[in-house]
């Protein structure tokens, strides 16, 4: 077990001869009002980790050399280290569960949105933090933080550049007769199942977020409507629809880009939208809304409601996706969880 804290630091501190104080040392003061911190210094603030594993999934996103650039920065910020490869599914998930037991100051995961959920699920209420480095495809989760896409200045997170912990709320699917229950950051059910499942790992790996572009034009053309029979906090809604989502997150993988400015990851509520069809007249209004207002729900054809439960069928039945991996089609069950994951990110400006 890691007995010690992460080091808090100022600017001021670089400069400085004296031990570095720890962040519980830091609280105390300023409590106490003793050596309290300046405005300045708040916004100065940068957290170093110690200890930390690393989880690294060597499947995702494209042929980029880590290792070298990992382990330049580590020994720069005098970080001591053990590195985990996932091999199969359930590996990522695992190692996260074995690092929470360790004790150590934060978990590091290398991977696509799919390995942050395998690694976020086993650190789960942990209040250990996270650090994402951003290695696959769309990388929808890290672009919604503001987590840097260059591998270099996001493991500078670990303490060699202004930080902070931001904590998240996540979404539990509970388990039916046909699939386990696990937690989620966004589900989609219709369209954007159809995508992922033409979007094969293949395809991604080759060609990157073109890989969905490309799905995309093939499932716009045509794409099947059900009807969306959604119970949300006790309240019954029925509405026809090409894509139902409920998600915790806006960012469509596009910075300054959004699905609505009204999702926040800290608001203790899930967002369930529902787009309602995808002709030409829609799509133009949804693209403008994009360029005028950066969200894409001023759109008239898409719906949003906020709950902390939601069941939701569709008739007929449409694929499933939860956090780029497709499931067992059927209804849905879902709750919140709240403050369930943190992450650490950079310090706003």
């Amino acid at each position: 077990m890691n007995d010690q804290s992460p080091i808090l630091t100022t600017d001021s501190d670089e400069n400085s001869t004296s031990a570095p104080t720890t962040i519980v040392e830091k609280v105390k003061q300023f409590v106490s009002g003793s050596g309290a911190a300046t405005p300045q210094e708040v916004s100065a603030v940068t957290i170093k980790f110690k200890h930390v594993h690393i989880i690294i999934n060597p499947a995702s996103g494209q042929d980029d050399l880590i290792l070298p650039t990992l382990n330049r920065i580590l020994q720069d910020l005098d970080i001591e280290w053990e590195m985990f490869i996932t091999k199969q599914s359930g590996d990522a998930r695992r190692f996260a569960e074995a690092a929470v037991a360790a004790g150590v100051d934060a978990i590091v995961a290398y991977g696509g949105d799919g390995t942050i959920l395998d690694v976020a699920s086993g650190m789960r209420d942990s209040r250990i933090p996270m650090v994402i480095l951003p290695g696959g495809t769309a990388n929808v989760l890290s672009v919604e933080l503001g987590i840097p896409r260059d591998l270099a200045s996001a493991a500078m997170l670990l303490g060699g550049a202004p930080n902070a912990i931001r904590s998240l709320d996540m979404g539990l699917l509970l388990s039916d007769d046909n699939n386990p229950e696990q937690v989620f950051f966004h589900l989609g059910i219709g369209l954007e199942a159809n995508m992922n499942d033409e979007a094969d790992r293949e395809a991604k790996d080759r060609s990157g977020i073109m890989a969905y572009v490309t799905a995309a034009l093939k499932n716009l053309s045509n794409p099947p409507t059900s009807r969306y029979t959604m119970t949300l906090d006790g309240k019954q809604v029925e509405v026809d629809g090409i894509n139902c989502m409920v998600t915790n997150f806006g960012s469509v993988g596009v910075a300054g880009l959004t699905l609505s400015h009204a999702i926040d990851m800290s608001d203790g509520m899930m967002d369930v939208i529902v787009f309602q069809d995808a002709n030409i007249g829609s799509l133009l209004a949804a693209a403008a809304s994009a360029v005028t207002a950066g969200e894409l729900a001023q759109a008239e054809t898409l719906l949003q409601w906020q709950a902390r439960e939601v069941i939701i069928s569709a008739e007929p039945i449409q694929k499933v996706v939860v956090d780029g991996e497709l499931i067992v089609p059927g209804p849905v069950t879902a709750r919140i969880l709240p403050n369930a994951l943190r992450v650490v990110v950079p310090a706003p400006v």
